[in-house]
């Protein structure tokens, strides 16, 4: 039987709460299925800090590093604030990354046709939207140097240094053209090369290695008005190609189509070694231990785990098609409620998820 090693990190917050969920249908799933997971969970950010004095202790990054995949929930939390920039929990999630050479962040955006009714937006709008973006994750202004706060005779400075390289560009370009070959064969690179130097190397690299695919559809697009289409009509994308910091927003920007960002998964991939699997949401502090959490992006991540990091399709497929029979019979966490559709609490999303496997 395989054997996949799996490291949990439940974070803070609504983390532990849609962590136990998570764990629960995959070793269901498991039982179902020719392979078995092991389980070993890890502190990170806030309970890192709290174990440790660490936001990524030590043992934490060795164990994510001989794992099969990593699995993690959420981080964060307002009591951290005060701290020194190196000692909070965002800090943690930052070295991970570095650490496992996370250089490429995959969130999809798919509404769900249960769904429609539940996004801000017409249904006209976003009926049959299915998007990719493919975001660089350990370069440009989140990593560049210099960057700090200095004392000037105008008073205080603070400073980041937006910067890549061509091989940090074509690395991600080519990871998003050969994931577009798998999907409609549409990529959208996102820049602001009409303002910034290291836009206009992004884009003569982007548009000097679509050359060697002329099966895509290679378009460029500034981030201002990315950002415009996302909202005015978003099925116009398939992939949509960006830096550290534009993905970070434009992302976030198109978990809304879905009607909740509680619904958005994500992967973080390296060259080699194993994947971070997260939900784009954060730790949502406010409603921690409530059972209000919306455990579905945490259970549509450990999907792409499954999918992506170990290669196990058909237990991915089963996940989620639980996931959309479940939405399909009317049932809804908070975030998601509607008139007439019944509303379920976090632990109670995952025992009718698990009804459906």
């Amino acid at each position: 039987m395989r054997q996949h090693r799996i490291v949990l990190l439940p974070g803070d917050g609504i983390g532990p709460e849609i962590t136990a969920v998570t764990k629960n249908l995959l070793i269901a799933l498991s039982q179902k299925s020719s392979f078995d997971l092991i389980f070993e969970e890890h502190p990170i950010g806030g309970t890192g800090i709290d174990s440790t004095g660490s936001p990524l202790p030590d043992s934490t990054l060795k164990a994510c590093k001989n794992s099969d995949a990593v699995l993690m929930a959420a981080i964060g939390n307002p009591k951290y604030d005060s701290y020194p920039r190196e000692q909070r929990p965002e800090t943690g999630l930052l070295k991970l990354r570095e650490g496992l050479g996370l250089f490429a962040n995959l969130r999809p955006v798919k509404v769900w046709p249960a769904l429609l009714g539940s996004s801000s937006l017409k249904s006209e709008i976003i009926t049959n939207v299915d998007l990719m973006v493919v975001r660089e994750l350990i370069g440009g202004i989140y990593f560049g140097k210099p960057k700090g706060c200095i004392e000037t005779e105008n008073g205080e400075r603070a400073f980041n240094t937006m910067s890549y390289s061509s091989n940090e560009i074509e690395r991600i370009t080519r990871l998003a053209f050969e994931i577009a070959l798998n999907r409609r064969s549409k990529v959208c690179s996102v820049d602001k090369a009409n303002v910034l130097d290291v836009s206009q190397l992004w884009r003569e690299k982007v548009s000097s290695i679509a050359k060697e695919y002329p099966q895509l559809e290679v378009s460029h697009l500034y981030v201002d008005n990315a950002a415009m289409q996302l909202v005015r009509e978003p099925r116009q994308f398939d992939v949509i190609l960006t830096g550290n910091l534009f993905g970070d927003i434009l992302s976030d920007e198109a978990a809304m189509l879905t009607g909740s960002i509680g619904m958005l998964p994500s992967a973080s991939l390296s060259s080699d070694g194993p994947g971070l699997f997260e939900p784009v949401h954060g730790s949502a502090p406010d409603i921690a231990g409530s059972n209000k959490a919306n455990p579905i992006a945490m259970i549509l991540s450990a999907a792409m785990m499954l999918r992506i990091g170990l290669k196990e399709t058909e237990a991915a497929d089963r996940l989620e098609e639980a996931v959309d029979q479940v939405l399909s019979e009317g049932f809804r966490t908070v975030d998601l409620m509607e008139e007439s559709f019944i509303e379920l609490g976090c632990k109670e999303m995952g025992e009718e998820i698990m009804r459906v496997l």
